[in-house]
């Protein structure tokens, strides 16, 4: 392969943002390496991105197993050579209301949007090392504003958003930059997929439909940040006025997040 190419890899790219992201890289030139658990969605995302003339290949990766994890990145760097760019986009949403979450519940959340991301910087940071590449966490807005039905995510994301700070400091003078982004209401799926896991494409997303970005749209500014080594980024117009108000008038923000739990009640499937 052309030795100027740059190299990325990106968990969670069966869908949503990790897949978008895949194919704007590709499209760029960038040889894209895709991890995901579903490997058919994977195989096809690869598919896509060769038929337009860019070079990509799948890595089967469960970011809950450490040992893919592992062998994921060995994959990846003996077929490319290198990495030098990862993104630890894998994650979920766990929903509803904080006293009626199970132990399981919790745990599926923090295994996958904490400590399956942590797994996946740890063990790719030596690559990244290398290369003086770029490492890019997916935080979410729910990290700095109150989240009412989804409590468990938004301290899985705040947990993200920790992990990058101290990783900007930890990795001064290695070469290596790090960036959390954070999304506001970005198109995916992953509202559709339930507490266990299960994925139903007739599930309603609750989330308010004016506020939804196009996920390609969102995409372009995360790359946009990425590939200006920036520090942090929040995506979205609506993302960025829920953090301010979050940070400078958190008593306002707490009264419009209130406002929405009976909205919220509304687009949740009854028991």
């Amino acid at each position: 392969m052309n030795s100027n190419k740059q190299i990325v890899w990106i968990t969670g790219a069966s869908s949503g943002i990790g897949k978008e992201m895949a194919l704007q890289y590709g499209a760029k030139g960038y040889a894209v390496a895709v991890s995901a658990r579903r490997t058919e969605l994977l195989d096809e995302l690869v598919s896509d991105i060769k038929s337009k003339g860019g070079d990509a290949m799948a890595v089967a990766c469960d970011v809950t197993d450490e040992t893919e994890i592992v062998n994921a990145i060995n994959q990846v760097v003996q077929h490319f050579g290198r990495i030098d760019i990862a993104v630890a986009n894998a994650g979920c949403v766990v929903v509803g209301f904080f006293e009626n979450l199970t132990k399981e519940e919790w745990t599926r959340q923090l295994d996958i949007n904490v400590i399956g991301l942590a797994m996946t910087v740890k063990h790719v940071l030596p690559e990244l090392k290398k290369t003086k590449g770029r490492l890019v966490l997916m935080g979410s807005v729910s990290a700095y504003v109150p989240n009412p039905y989804t409590s468990a995510y938004g301290a899985s994301k705040a947990a993200v958003h920790i992990i990058g700070e101290s990783l900007q400091v930890e990795l001064l003078g290695t070469g290596v930059t790090c960036i959390t982004l954070h999304p506001g209401f970005i198109d995916s799926n992953i509202t559709r997929v339930d507490n266990k896991g299960h994925f139903d494409p007739n599930t309603k997303d609750p989330r308010p439909a004016n506020l939804m970005w196009p996920t390609d749209k969102a995409v372009k500014d995360m790359i946009r940040a990425i590939t200006k080594r920036k520090k942090l980024q929040v995506i979205t117009g609506h993302g960025k006025v829920f953090v301010f108000l979050a940070r400078f008038f958190p008593r306002i923000t707490r009264a419009m997040m209130a406002k929405q739990i009976k909205e919220i009640k509304k687009n949740i499937p009854s028991s």
